[in-house]
């Protein structure tokens, strides 16, 4: 049985953009305007989040954060009865604890959803990310995430479907570029990997990471980045490449060209491609 780990997600990438926010239509739920309103914020969100990956908060160095413990959380709840039944609960929290140069972060994101008495997402992940900034140039990282399906044993296909993928990596990543207009760092660092999939088949495995950050700004209104990730075990050797050009033109317009490429040489068909073109337009 062939066994694949998704990349594991090695730095933080943020890019924070001015984006004007429309106003609601004013009707309401029965004439359809206020599904129409959350459809479009769906739309504006996803488009942000494509935008958003191009940047990375810790590019230029050691990233000066407010000292002690911050962050968000956010919970939702639905419940609907009649000629349908069904509860959906989802929970996001994000927290971090600088002290001095050493940076803790946590991410959690649970999911569940039950219709007509049967439960169709049971969803848990959890990300633990550490820097240690010895100085502008270098520093050591410690990554663990976990994630977790509780559904998996009752899925069309258990034999490919992930009840716990779970990594835990330390290692080292050096600056080799850090200026305002090209930064490049580089990083590496061995972990360990654990599967179980839904017929309670698990694999424990040693995983090799590589990574490589790049970033070229052209002018004050677009920049070019370029993030490699790579990982290597017994089961496969796992790669993706991000190309991405960003375009700020105005106050009010702004977009992302990207080019994703994912090689797993576990699969039949080993390299995915993607395209992708995002756009936010305000006026």
């Amino acid at each position: 049985m062939k066994h694949a780990t998704k990349l594991a997600a090695i730095s933080s990438l943020a890019l924070a953009l001015g984006i004007a926010t429309a106003p609601a239509f004013a009707q309401g739920e029965l004439v359809g305007t206020d599904a129409l309103d959350e459809r479009i914020d769906d739309i504006e969100e996803s488009v942000a989040e494509d935008i958003a990956r191009s940047e990375d908060s810790s590019r230029f160095g050691n990233p000066e954060y407010r000292e002690g413990l911050s962050g968000s959380a956010s919970l939702s709840y639905t419940g609907k009865t009649g000629n349908n039944e069904s509860q959906e609960l989802a929970l996001g929290a994000r927290m971090r604890y600088a002290a001095g140069k050493f940076v803790h972060n946590i991410g959690l994101a649970i999911e569940f959803t039950d219709e007509e008495g049967t439960s169709t997402k049971e969803d848990v992940f959890g990300v633990y990310d550490a820097n240690y900034y010895i100085d502008d140039s270098f520093y050591v990282f410690a990554l663990g995430r976990v994630k977790t399906d509780g559904l998996a044993d009752v899925s069309a296909d258990p034999a490919n479907t992930y009840d716990t993928d779970a990594y835990l990596g330390v290692g080292p990543g050096y600056r080799i570029f850090n200026t305002p207009e090209m930064t490049w760092r580089v990083q590496a660092g061995i972990g360990v990997s654990y599967l179980k999939d839904g017929l309670d088949n698990e694999v424990t495995e040693t995983g090799y990471l590589a990574a490589s950050r790049f970033f070229y700004k052209f002018n004050d209104d677009i920049f070019l980045t370029n993030d490699t990730d790579i990982l290597k075990s017994d089961t496969a050797l796992r790669a993706n490449n991000d190309l991405g050009v960003n375009f700020k033109m105005t106050d009010v317009y702004s977009t992302r060209v990207s080019y994703l490429t994912e090689y797993n040489d576990s699969r039949a068909i080993r390299t995915d491609n993607k395209l992708g073109i995002a756009l936010v337009f305000g006026f």
